[in-house]
């Protein structure tokens, strides 16, 4: 490991402006990520700013009866948070499918959406990745790529962002609050990450050296009765294969409002719009969940050993809006 300064930030300006000043160096929050890809040498800061002590923990209610979080806020207080287990079910799930529990009482908000990829490749340095080394090449297109994107995806990058969290925050419209040198501004978390095309190296819009201070979730009463599933190769501690984050607001058996993202699938989480499309308005039952998951995954394009992603996905959205759907009529 490449050996590197240390500093604590007092105030978000401090940490920004310590960021500015050195091109080489990276914001520590929980450090479950960061710290493992030092440790292999992907990356290789100069200098970590620690930024986890900076007043950016709080989870509160907002004027229009959404809620903001803190980028310090660890996932698992975000997971047992009453308010969020109350109003977004799904997010507090979701948090509780990732890791462990330990880790869980380390990483951050903030942390969790800006983590790496875990694509094997991009991991170990003495392999090639456009992501690590721009034009070096994807050798997971022709190699082991079993969890890899069906969609989204090109030729540069197949690789999928393994959040668990940023699939439920996709999912009901959050925005992602930052300080930057230039002063703060927001993101929708949907525009947060770059589209992979041939520059899988740049992955978010946020400025260079940008801090994130929060993130904003818009009230949305569908998201009251809401789910996330996960499918996993062992029951804990593993990232999806595929995950599903959705909501249903029903009235007399029409669906007045969906909400649906998918995880797993991607270089960034997965809003479907197109799945949602279909659903609102329509009747509720298997056939139009059939037809709104084909509807998003007409556009998967996989590679020979992930296709079975494809037909696992279809069935997940099935089986979760069936489960909403029989959950509204208790």
């Amino acid at each position: 490991m490449r050996e590197f300064g240390y500093r604590r930030a007092d105030d978000v300006t401090g940490a920004v402006a310590l960021l500015a000043a050195d091109p080489d160096a990276r914001f520590l929050g929980g450090g479950t990520n960061l710290v493992d890809l030092m440790k292999a040498g992907v990356e290789r800061p100069a200098l970590l700013v620690d930024v986890r002590e900076l007043p950016l923990d709080g989870i509160e209610a907002t004027g229009d009866g959404g809620l903001a979080i803190g980028a310090t806020v660890t996932n698992s207080d975000l997971a047992a948070h009453p308010e969020v287990r109350r109003r977004y079910p799904a997010l507090s799930q979701a948090v509780l499918a990732g890791a462990s529990g330990q880790l869980r009482n380390m990483a951050t908000v903030g942390g969790n959406l800006l983590q790496r990829t875990r694509c094997g490749y991009f991991t170990d340095v003495a392999k090639p990745c456009n992501k690590r080394v721009p034009g070096s090449g994807c050798p997971a297109v022709t190699g082991e790529h079993h969890n890899h994107a069906v969609l989204g995806a090109s030729d540069h990058c197949v690789a999928v962002h393994p959040s668990d969290m940023g699939v439920a925050l996709t999912a009901f419209d959050a925005v992602v609050t930052y300080e930057g040198a230039d002063g703060p501004g927001a993101l929708p978390l949907t525009d947060l990450y770059l589209p992979v095309g041939d520059t899988p190296h740049r992955e978010t819009a946020l400025p260079p050296g940008a801090l994130i201070t929060g993130v904003t979730l818009p009230p949305a009463p569908v998201a009251a009765r809401s789910r996330y599933r996960k499918v996993r190769e062992r029951a804990s501690y593993a990232f999806a294969i595929g995950s599903v984050a959705a909501a249903l607001d029903i009235e007399d058996g029409v669906v007045r409002e969906a909400r649906l993202a998918l995880g797993a699938v991607a270089s960034r989480p997965w809003r479907a719009r197109a799945a949602e499309a279909v659903l609102t308005g329509a009747p509720v039952g298997g056939d139009t969940f059939a037809a709104a998951a084909d509807a998003e995954l007409a556009a998967a394009r996989p590679l020979p050993d992930n296709a079975y992603k494809v037909t696992l996905m279809r069935n997940l959205v099935v089986a979760v809006l069936t489960e909403l759907a029989e959950e509204a009529t208790r």
